[in-house]
């Protein structure tokens, strides 16, 4: 059978000393580097810089456009044929010897093999099902390859598309127009380079994603790239404690680290959003959170050895969560639910239906405008909102794709040690319907200012019928605490730790559970 390779270009370094090329940045010694979607997806872009730059074929070095203070636009002249397929993930693997013997015997027993590179090593697909397949004709497969020995019962399913034959990308500049297949390249002496107008640090790059349009990355020193997350994740203004920015920064870092190649698909790591780390380039640093950065320069969390996934969010309400009472996931050791102590009333607070309804000041979700941060913690630590009757008919029909008609009850049907809702059950006119953990939050969305739908904030909430004159529910009040899955760090938590005089160590340290820091 045919085997697919992903082979990734590098830069041919044909450029002026004064230029830095993409893989070397602005180091003089060679540095981790990291390459950033910041524009994953467009039929053209506009490349430039403020100061002097240099937009090149990446592949030959030839230099199509040079200029001061200016943008050239970036335009997909022709794309190949795209392929979206299921694929299975049979593994993956940082062993040459194992790949090579794995591949040997998938293609001896005619089976099509793909290998994507992947965090330092690759991961390894059998199979190759159109994305209408069916359900049953995929577990058929799998079954049948588990018992050959080529994957295990961990193996699943993943679309994956690439694009075939010749693409091409057309680079138009005061009247000249240079043709390329292959990817173009910005540069600029001062480091500073222009991609849509925003500016980043490093090099800029238009290339192809895996849907055969274009894509605009951004390629950097990955401490430097620290640079434009840790500001957008936990702004200083007003969150400017030192310890708390260096143990954001430090969570990030590991992030990063533990996710490089994660969208190698599509010809980059990592996207600038929530998906990822939010990254907002050059124009969001600011002199703190640089220092934290600095301050922690490869300081990374890790469990026997191993970078742990250090995820975080903005506020706990209280107490963060265990991640499989989120995420459909087995119990990580150091992703355990821990208090969160209010440093300032000198109390921990549980998850009692009562301290959530009497809560002074808690946010109205419908009256604000925007998610705004209070002085001292969150606006969100406790918050509340209120559904009626045809709003919460109309949020549950959205979510689910039906017309549920009239919503009778709402009910929790489990719910975690530490508070968090496990499972809610909503009966309606049309029947009764149920979700699960996180994705509760996507199920049951408030209507804010805008009348936009907005997904809840956590599920660490109550909720009961508000009942009218004749004790009829005509709608729904819930009450809640936090913002974000709860797993992990809490952003706000971090800052009252750092108030209180805690460093960055003992921060981290309690929000990951038996952890270690280590520079690499």
């Amino acid at each position: 059978m045919k085997r697919i390779w992903l082979v990734l270009l590098t830069v041919v370094t044909v450029v002026a000393f004064s230029f830095p090329n993409a893989q070397q940045g602005m180091a003089s010694e060679p540095e981790d580097m990291i390459r950033i979607g910041v524009v994953p997806e467009a039929e053209s872009l506009t490349l430039g810089s403020a100061a002097t730059f240099r937009i090149q074929d990446k592949v030959t070095g030839e230099v199509l456009v040079e200029a001061v203070n200016d943008a050239a636009d970036v335009t997909l002249e022709s794309t190949g044929s795209v392929d979206s397929s299921y694929r299975l993930q049979a593994a993956w693997t940082t062993s040459e010897a194992y790949m090579n013997d794995w591949v040997a015997r998938a293609e001896t027993g005619g089976y099509e093999t793909y290998i994507e590179p992947y965090n330092g090593g690759h991961r390894l697909y059998i199979g190759k099902f159109p994305a209408d397949a069916s359900w049953s004709v995929r577990s058929a497969f799998r079954n049948e390859v588990i018992a050959n020995g080529l994957a295990a019962s961990d193996s699943f399913w993943k679309v994956i598309t690439l694009t075939t034959g010749v693409s091409s990308v057309k680079v138009s500049y005061q009247g000249s127009e240079f043709i390329t297949e292959n990817p173009v390249v910005v540069s600029s002496p001062d480091g500073l380079i222009e991609m849509n107008g925003k500016q980043y640090r490093g090099v800029g790059e238009v290339g192809y994603n895996s849907k055969g349009t274009l894509a605009g990355i951004n390629e950097l020193l990955l401490e430097e790239y620290l640079y434009g997350v840790v500001p957008r994740e936990l702004p200083p203004n007003p969150y400017g404690e030192m310890e708390a920015q260096k143990a954001q920064a430090v969570a990030a870092r590991t992030y990063t680290y533990a996710n490089l190649g994660k969208r190698s698909n599509d010809g980059y790591d990592l996207l600038p959003t929530t998906s990822d780390q939010v990254y907002g380039g050059y124009e969001v640093e600011h002199p703190v959170s640089t220092q934290a950065v600095q301050d922690t320069n490869g300081v990374v969390a890790t469990k026997d050895g191993k970078l742990i996934t250090a995820v975080y969010h903005s506020t706990s309400g209280g107490v963060t969560a265990n991640n499989e009472d989120v995420w459909d996931s087995g119990p990580v050791d150091y992703l355990r639910g821990v208090f969160v102590f209010d440093w300032q009333k000198g109390n921990k607070h549980k998850s009692q239906k009562e301290e959530f309804k009497n809560a002074k000041d808690a946010a109205s979700l419908r009256t604000s405008k925007v998610l705004e941060y209070e002085k001292d913690w969150s606006k969100y630590y406790r918050w509340e909102f209120e559904w009626t009757a045809e709003e919460i008919s109309g949020v549950l029909s959205e979510y689910f794709g039906t017309d549920v008609g009239e919503v009778y009850e709402i009910n929790v049907v489990k719910r975690a040690d530490l508070g968090r809702v496990l499972e809610i059950e909503y009966v309606t006119e049309n029947g009764t319907f149920y979700e699960q953990k996180d994705k509760i939050r996507w199920s049951l969305k408030y209507i804010n200012s805008a009348g936009k739908h907005s997904v809840l904030l956590s599920t660490l909430f109550y909720i009961e019928p508000v009942e009218g004159d004749d004790d009829q529910a005509v709608g729904f009040k819930v009450y809640g605490g936090g913002w974000g899955h709860g797993v992990g760090l809490s952003q706000t938590g971090a800052v009252g730790m750092a108030v209180d005089g805690k460093n960055y160590e003992q921060i981290l340290k309690h929000f990951y559970q038996g952890i270690e820091l280590e520079t690499r």
